[in-house]
């Protein structure tokens, strides 16, 4: 299987370790950070569950299904990978719910617990989320002594903000599909459809600007013409590389930025402009997408820096742990300390 995310350059060095990445579930463990309590009544049910070996999509059609709804009426802050043990918030849309026994629910899903339920006055949605807890076990590693030198790099400078292999499907097949919409100019009233190929769309072309930045060297340094944003993510772009600027950005008070292209023109100038433009321009079928969907232009800092990371070595397993805000991917994290050696793993219906 290619790696798609070889394409993009490494902040570290190619790494040369190699390893084993949720050789079983329990070795990718995720715990949902919502950031806000619930008010303990209204017209949603709020259901925490674990589940193993699932997709959150399968989990929440079956529980529509247990309540009695239908399919629309459940919702969540974030997806969640299948091959992993994660807990999640789900809401439900249900008025009674006193002679639901998710006691049953668990008996014929196995791989699903019910943790809590309580009530909320407001649905769950996408970008409720505030971030995720990770804990991550890599096996089989080699050379442990490298990736323990580059995990202390990674705490200090960070890796890159890249969206991860997940976002471009199997072997890239969301990009093709993109491109092949842009080209043929696709039409459809599935939403999440087509959100699903502009987020490829937009994703590809951001990585790669951010790759030629560390390529050329201006991955940590402002250039002329960048935009910076602050920690309120309020937009900072006069006098980016002067040095009371470059300071900010050492001390984590400003980041810099790269276009999530839009239909509209690059805010960028100078060197920054030649650094992202030239990304677009090397995509037309992806921006024929992007512009026939009116998308906006946005920006997204470059740098991810992992919180509270921790990490321990026992032989040739690997503890990692740490938090990300939402919207970041804990693999790209891991793709800068080893090569990750495929695991095989039976797929269904489910994935």
């Amino acid at each position: 299987m290619s790696d798609i995310m070889s394409n993009f350059s490494w902040l570290y060095g190619k790494p040369v370790a190699t390893g084993k990445l949720k050789q079983l579930p329990e070795h990718f463990i995720v715990k949902e950070i919502l950031g806000f309590e619930f008010t303990g009544s209204g017209e949603h049910l709020m259901v925490k569950i674990r589940k193993t070996g699932e997709n959150t999509k399968y989990v929440a059609n079956e529980l529509a299904k247990f309540c009695g709804v239908k399919s629309k009426n459940v919702s969540w802050a974030g997806l969640k990978d299948r091959h992993a043990v994660t807990e999640q918030w789900l809401s439900v849309q249900v008025a009674n719910s006193d002679e639901l026994n998710f006691a049953k629910f668990e008996a014929t899903h196995p791989g699903v617990e019910i943790l809590e339920v309580t009530r909320h006055n407001k649905k769950l949605r996408p970008g409720d989320l505030q971030g995720n807890q990770f804990q991550v076990i890599a096996t089989e590693v080699t050379d442990i002594e490298d990736v323990l030198g580059r995990l202390e790099k990674v705490k200090l400078t960070g890796v890159p903000n890249y969206f991860g292999s997940q976002r471009f499907g199997h072997e890239g097949n969301n990009v093709n599909e993109a491109r092949r919409w842009g080209r043929d100019n696709v039409r459809t009233r599935d939403n999440s459809k087509r959100s699903f190929y502009l987020s490829a769309a937009r994703s590809w072309i951001f990585n790669h600007i951010v790759s030629q930045r560390i390529t050329e060297g201006y991955f940590s340094q402002p250039v002329d013409g960048d935009i910076l944003l602050d920690r309120n993510d309020r937009i900072v772009n006069e006098n980016v590389t002067s040095e009371e600027c470059i300071q900010k950005i050492q001390n984590g008070e400003l980041s810099i930025t790269a276009a999530l292209a839009g239909d509209n023109q690059l805010p960028t100038t100078g060197k920054a402009l030649t650094l992202e433009q030239p990304h677009l321009d090397a995509e037309p079928d992806l921006m024929a997408l992007i512009r026939g969907n009116r998308m906006r232009h946005e920006r997204r800092v470059i740098e991810l820096h992992p919180e509270n990371l921790t990490w321990s070595a026992e032989g040739d397993t690997l503890t990692l742990n740490f938090s990300l805000t939402s919207g970041s991917f804990a693999t790209v994290i891991v793709r800068e300390l080893l090569q990750e050696i495929e695991v095989e793993r039976t797929y269904s219906s489910n994935d």
